[in-house]
Formats: structure tokens, sequence, C-alpha cells
């Protein structure tokens, strides 16, 4: 077997066995490579059909169990960067989990962006991690118009946080 498939191989099980994100930085000084090996091991995993996907906070493996099968729904939204914390608090409160954040571009046609949102602390470090990057929010790239694709084990609560979100200034589309 070669060094690379051993690598790939140590890469799933360090992913497998962690409680949440791993970044790509920690991923490179465990297997003792550059983090640039990493990124390019992850896209050849990925391609092979593992479901590894990147969040904000680093790689994490995405469980296959068919009990885990959620509900999902696609919620369109507007709003300005300021109210960001707010919807992803009051979505996470709700119960759901915030899969992504999708905007139409003009030219690139649908961008996406991992989210992977079910707590509060999830949304404090995406928070601080968008305040302390040079990146802009997706949103921004389309004057706050996005939609996030949100799951639960139920979407009963969806009203109520629909409801909840317009009330603290959120436009939802229906």
């Amino acid at each position: 077997m070669s060094e690379r498939t051993e690598r790939q191989k140590r890469l799933v099980m360090e992913l497998a066995s962690s409680n949440g994100a791993v970044s790509g930085s920690e991923l490179a000084e465990r297997c003792h490579v550059t983090r640039q090996v990493v990124v390019h091991d992850i896209a050849i995993l990925r391609a092979a059909g593992e479901p590894i996907v990147s969040t904000p906070r680093g790689y994490m493996l995405l469980p296959d169990d068919p009990k885990l099968t959620k509900k999902q729904h696609v919620l369109s939204v507007s709003h300005p960067p300021e109210l960001v914390g707010r919807e992803l608090e009051i979505l996470v409160d709700y119960g759901f989990h915030i899969k992504d954040v999708i905007v139409e571009h003009p030219l690139y046609g649908e961008l996406r962006g991992s989210l992977l949102l079910s707590s509060r602390r999830d949304v404090e470090l995406f928070l601080q991690q968008s305040k302390s990057s040079s990146g802009t929010l997706l949103s921004q790239l389309t004057d706050g118009y996005h939609l996030h694709t949100i799951e639960s084990a139920s979407l009963d609560h969806l009203p109520d946080a629909i409801e909840k979100l317009r009330k603290h200034g959120i436009q939802v589309f229906d």
C-alpha cells in the first residue's frame, strides 16, 4: 500500500474518531505533512465518495446512518449583515441544523457554503471566524438575499421560527 493511500486512510480514521470538525492544520500535524497535502488528499477522498465536508471550523465526516434521516427545507431569506447572528441563533434555537448557505451569483451561478451549525456555540464560533477572516459573507454578494438548507427530525416548528425571524426584521419568502 502506498504512503498516500495509508495517509488517506488515516485521515478518514482521524475524522471518524473526532467529536466535531478538525482543522486542516491539525490534520496535517497529525499526519506529518503540509496543510496543502491534506487539502489535496481530502479532495481525492471526496471524489472517491467519502462523505467529508468542509465547514468553517474544519473537516467533518458525515455519519452514514439511515436512522439519522431528517426532514429538510430550503429557507429563502434576506437581511443585512448585522442580522446574520440573530438569524442563525433563531434557527438553532428552534432545533434546526443549518446545513449551508446558498446564493445565486449573476456570473458564477449557484454558490454554496457548508455551515453545519446546530447550536449557539456553533453560531458563536462561526461569527468569530467571520469577523477574524478576510472573507465576505456569501449573502453580501447578493444584497442580503440567500437560502439555507435546514433540517430537523420534524418541520413542525418551522412556522414559529419564520414568525420569529420576521419579528426580528429578517425577510422570509415562502
